[in-house]
């Protein structure tokens, strides 16, 4: 794998037609892993002198935010450099030039901002249902498995299993038991062929990884954000909602809250975030299991406009359906609330409403006629009506909280702006798998007070 991607970047230099397989916008390690690995197949099968290369569709400097895919390609010992990203092609010059043809993996419908590049699609291979609408007029082959890895290995040993070399394989097995959460039945994400494949690839290379340690180290690189910039881990987990022009960014922070608050520089680096992404308000949910392995939730409130972050705090203190139980929490920043949430059970999918809510609010006491008292409250029935004809400002192409993931997150149905929540198997973010856990340790807390009684 290593020595065909330095010939990837090699022919880059070369004005020659490419024949470009491309993962998702959200690049998390199965779109990534499945870029690399179809690329790898298609080069060593070629007949013909066609050049296949695998392009991770973001920027080179976004995958720091991807922790799982840095801390993979590291144990694998494949180099960064020799990956080649978005932002280091011009996929639009090439098809202008008559050079380009798109493998899609991983997803199968282009952004309207590359729906120029819709025609020169001469494959797709994906895991998700079909969207028809926008579904490219070409080879299209789509399983409904956990993994779209566990199809890429399935094509490598059914076409040319001999090409398979340990590297390759690692990668293949590893994204695999990542995506089905260590094939765990209970989760119900694996299918019988993502098992399969999985076995197969262990009875091939015996000296692979324990699944269970695999699995950990992924995941706890997955939630590291030891290493970012107060940006960065505000964007790795990040949804947008925008109301009557007011756009609110709701991060998911995995860190205790105070140790949050405590970085160096924090209210610059907040105000910097919200003018380079033109947001009036932003939202940090810090999420993190305490020492009894018991999950806690906190909030902090930023934003300049005393009025809005007071109506936004009041709609989230008041709130009963569902109620948060917060707690203030000390804050030193003037523009800036915390809370401690009582309720772990309200994650940020459910935070949404109750934001959409606060932002309707807030329109409508601006709205007022001067001499006229502001409301202090809100009509739940009328904010629930405005909450209904808001759903369609909600930012397209961001991450869908719990079910599709984020960071990276994986997108809706990956990268169809306009479209509904993929139906078909989820991808279990961050947040969704804490979730998950909440949820566990609550039932066999309560069930353990039962047995006591």
């Amino acid at each position: 794998m290593e020595d065909y991607l330095q010939g990837c970047r090699a022919a880059l230099q070369e004005s020659r037609p490419l024949h470009v397989v491309l993962g998702n916008e959200a690049c998390d390690l199965d779109s990534m892993v499945s870029a690399l690995a179809l690329a790898f197949y298609l080069a060593k099968t070629t007949e013909t002198e066609e050049v296949f290369v695998p392009v991770l569709n973001i920027k080179r400097s976004e995958l720091p935010l991807r922790g799982d895919n840095v801390f993979f390609l590291q144990k694998i010992h494949i180099p960064e450099s020799l990956l080649i990203f978005r932002d280091e092609i011009d996929l639009h010059a090439l098809h202008q030039a008559g050079q380009l043809t798109l493998i899609l993996v991983d997803h199968h419908v282009l952004p309207k901002s590359d729906s120029a590049l819709e025609e020169t699609v001469a494959e797709v291979l994906d895991h998700r249902p079909i969207e028809q609408r926008h579904c490219p007029p070409c080879h299209i082959s789509v399983e409904l498995v956990g993994s779209c890895a566990t199809l890429v290995t399935e094509r490598i040993l059914q076409g040319a299993p001999e090409i398979l070399d340990r590297q390759t394989a690692a990668l293949l097995h590893g994204t695999i038991i990542l995506d089905c959460v260590n094939m765990d039945l209970k989760v119900g994400k694996a299918t019988p062929k993502d098992s399969r494949y999985v076995e197969k690839l262990e009875a091939l290379f015996p000296d692979l990884p324990n699944r269970n340690d695999i699995f950990d180290s992924l995941q706890k690189a997955k939630f590291d954000v030891s290493g970012l910039t107060t940006e960065q881990m505000l964007r790795k987990d990040q949804k947008t909602i925008c109301r009557q022009g007011i756009k609110v960014a709701i991060s998911a922070i995995y860190m205790d809250l105070e140790a949050f608050l405590q970085r160096s520089g924090l209210i610059a680096d907040l105000h910097a975030f919200c003018q380079v992404h033109n947001c009036d308000v932003l939202v940090a949910m810090t999420i993190f299991f305490n020492t009894h392995n018991e999950p806690v939730r906190q909030l902090a409130i930023f934003c300049p406009h005393a009025a809005l972050r007071m109506m936004i705090c009041g709609v989230l203190e008041c709130s009963h359906s569902p109620s948060l139980k917060l707690t203030p929490a000390p804050s030193t920043h003037p523009n800036l609330q915390a809370y401690l949430q009582g309720n772990t059970q309200v994650s940020r999918k459910k935070l949404l409403p109750l934001l959409q809510e606060a932002l309707s609010a807030y329109s409508d006491s601006v709205k007022i006629p001067s001499g006229q008292p502001e409301t202090e409250g809100v009509c739940r029935e009328q904010a629930d009506k405005d909450l209904d004809r808001a759903g369609s400002s909600l930012v397209p192409g961001l991450s869908q909280d719990e079910e599709e993931p984020p960071l990276p997150p994986t997108p809706m149905n990956s990268l169809v702006d306009e479209c509904p929540l993929d139906q078909g198997l989820p991808k279990l973010s961050a947040e969704a798998i804490f979730e998950k856990c909440s949820q566990i340790s609550l039932s066999q807390s309560t069930a353990a007070s039962l047995s006591q009684k």
